[in-house]
């Protein structure tokens, strides 16, 4: 897989996990007193959510998920266009060198098969 590819898919994996760890945050979230105003929150946290241990994981699995994608950001190659127009031109050289190969190639065997024809 090219690199644009893995990035695509790291970016999928990123967006999943982002969209699980709010989840889990939000439902393992303890009850707060969001103003004096208002009473008490009557529910009482479980003991997965005071110790928040799924939380923690997904959350660590988010920030490695954001590292791979660091990662494979820095792997990309770095140049200027001056680097990239000179890298084309290279390759469009090659490809016009082979391609020339490839039609002497094909010349010669149309004259092989025509000589046996006769």
């Amino acid at each position: 897989m090219d690199i644009i590819s893995q990035l695509q898919e790291q970016v999928n994996t990123i967006a999943l996990l982002a969209l699980n760890t709010f989840g889990t945050l939000q439902r393992d979230a303890p009850p707060v007193r969001l103003s004096p105003n208002y009473p008490e929150p009557t529910s009482k946290p479980s003991q997965e959510t005071i110790n928040g241990e799924h939380a923690k994981t997904t959350s660590a699995n988010l920030v490695q998920a954001a590292k791979t994608f660091d990662a494979l950001v820095a792997a990309l190659p770095l140049s200027g266009e001056d680097e990239q127009l000179k890298r084309i031109a290279e390759l469009q050289a090659e490809n016009e060198a082979i391609g020339l190969e490839l039609e002497k190639q094909l010349q010669a065997a149309g004259i092989e098969a025509g000589s046996r024809d006769v």
